[in-house]
C-alpha cells in the first residue's frame, strides 16, 4: 500500500514537471526543449516504471499467498527512491517556483521524503535484503 502511494506521488511529480516544462517558455522556446530539463524527467519516468512493475509483482505474490518478503522490500525501496527522484526532477524543473504554494510541489516533495524513512527505513530494507535474500551475516 505504501509503495503504491509512492508510485502515485512519482507519477504526480512527472506529470507536473512535464506540463510545466511544456508551458514555461524562456527565450521563445519551452524549457522542456532543453536536454538538461528533459532528461531528468525522462530518467525519473523510467525509474518509476521499473518500481511500479516491482510493486505489482509483490502485490501479485501476496494475493496468491506466495512468499513475498523479498519482492515487498524491493518494491518499497524502489518505489520510495523513484518517487523521491521524480520529486527532485520536478523541483529542478520548476526552479524557484517549486516553493510557490500555488504549484504544490514543495509540500508533496516533503511528503515523498517520508516514504524513504517510514514505515520502514531504507537501511532496514537493505539489511533485510542482505541477510534474508543474499544470505549475508546480520548487520545490526
Amino acid at each position: 500500500l505504501v509503495s503504491h502511494e509512492s508510485i502515485g506521488d512519482g507519477q504526480w511529480f512527472i506529470n507536473t514537471a512535464t506540463q510545466y516544462a511544456k508551458d514555461r517558455v524562456v527565450f521563445n522556446r519551452p524549457i522542456g526543449q532543453n536536454q538538461g530539463v528533459q532528461f531528468p524527467i525522462a530518467r525519473a519516468y523510467a525509474e518509476l516504471q521499473g518500481a511500479d512493475m516491482m510493486v505489482r509483482k509483490a502485490a501479485a505474490l501476496f494475493d496468491a499467498a506466495q512468499p513475498c518478503g523479498e519482492a515487498a522490500n524491493v518494491a518499497k525501496l524502489l518505489s520510495a527512491e523513484s518517487a523521491w527522484n521524480a520529486g527532485e526532477a520536478c523541483m529542478q524543473t520548476h526552479g524557484g517556483f517549486a516553493y510557490a504554494r500555488e504549484y504544490d510541489v514543495e509540500r508533496r516533495w516533503r511528503e515523498a521524503r517520508v516514504q524513504r524513512t517510514a514505515p520502514i527505513s531504507t537501511n532496514l530494507i537493505l539489511a533485510y535484503i542482505g541477510e534474508h535474500v543474499l544470505g549475508l551475516p546480520r548487520s545490526y
